[in-house]
């Protein structure tokens, strides 16, 4: 089992063996660029002994870890343990930065925060709980009563020093424009913020670009994903991946732009869903490495853009 203690141990030696420092969120003095990390589920169940060798080719050292049913990387990280999913990490110079937890839901995080501090990384990102399908002024209330009964959990994370991310998903409590920008309004505590999912928005580079200025600081996570073709049903694969930057309708220009205007310093994930859940985007890791790098190349281009 992944303990607390025995995490903080292990990743305090590897991070002193190696020079690291724990934040990902520093300022860089450099001209602005996107920091990537990268998502252990577009491996599908990969092991993660043939995933962490990918993460370094991908453009990063950040790591984020999926369990089922999009994958089971978070298991497999428990049935490793404490001493050898870090030294796995350390072996190839890649670093946990955040967990993906949807399955625990926004008050069940405790132990999972203690984990992810142990290992040096900083976010966890769930999703919003609370009534659905509500509008104006009910959904405002809604919103605030979901923040207020976060507080504890937000205590948790401000001691740990890992922020708790909420992602627009569907249907949620938190999925809209205006539910969005209610959320920023009553999550004061900057370990609370937002993971922004494009996917699940309209797809119109003005409104999301608008939106990412109107969330500021509160956007602590940004999902390089967009709706392309939808993700519920079996599609030609050159269609499925147009969910990537790059490969669907989207100008993500407008949105990198927006970023730079915010100084975003968190990090984006480039980021689609297969069908069915679970399975790789693509056969092989080096298939999908290449498939990342191509999205990254576009990002990259936005941002030179500029």
């Amino acid at each position: 089992m992944l303990g607390a203690a025995a995490a903080a141990a292990a990743w305090a030696g590897h991070r002193k063996a190696r020079g690291l420092t724990p934040n990902p969120n520093q300022k860089d003095p450099a001209a602005f660029r996107l920091r990537y990390i990268l998502a252990s589920s577009l491996y599908g169940k990969m092991s993660l002994e043939e995933i962490v060798p990918e993460v370094r080719k991908t453009g990063t050292e950040w790591l984020d870890i999926w369990p089922e049913i999009h994958a089971n990387q978070r298991e497999q990280m428990a049935a490793l343990g404490t001493d050898r999913f870090a030294a796995l990490l350390a072996r190839h110079g890649v670093r946990l930065g955040m967990t993906t937890r949807y399955d625990l839901g926004p008050f069940h995080l405790r132990e999972e925060i203690k984990v992810v501090a142990g290992f040096g990384g900083s976010l966890i990102v769930t999703g919003s709980q609370g009534p659905r399908g509500l509008v104006g002024d009910e959904c405002k209330k809604a919103i605030g009563a979901f923040v207020e009964k976060m507080k504890p959990h937000v205590a948790a994370a401000e001691e740990a020093g890992v922020t708790i991310a909420i992602e627009n998903h569907a249907h949620a409590l938190v999925a809209s424009l205006d539910s969005l920008r209610w959320f920023a309004e009553f999550a004061k505590s900057p370990r609370l913020g937002i993971a922004l999912a494009p996917y699940h928005l309209p797809q119109d580079p003005a409104v999301l670009a608008r939106l990412i200025e109107d969330l500021g600081p509160k956007l602590v996570h940004f999902y390089a994903w967009q709706e392309g073709r939808g993700c519920f049903r079996k599609l030609p694969k050159d269609e499925e991946l147009e969910q990537l930057p790059g490969r669907g309708n989207l100008d993500f220009r407008p949105l990198v732009a927006s970023l730079r205007k915010i100084g975003y310093q968190g990090w984006t994930e480039i980021f689609m869903h297969p069908v069915p859940r679970g399975v790789p985007i693509l056969p092989t890791a080096s298939e999908i490495t290449k498939e990342i790098n191509r999205a990254r190349a576009y990002l990259d281009g936005a941002v030179l853009a500029l």
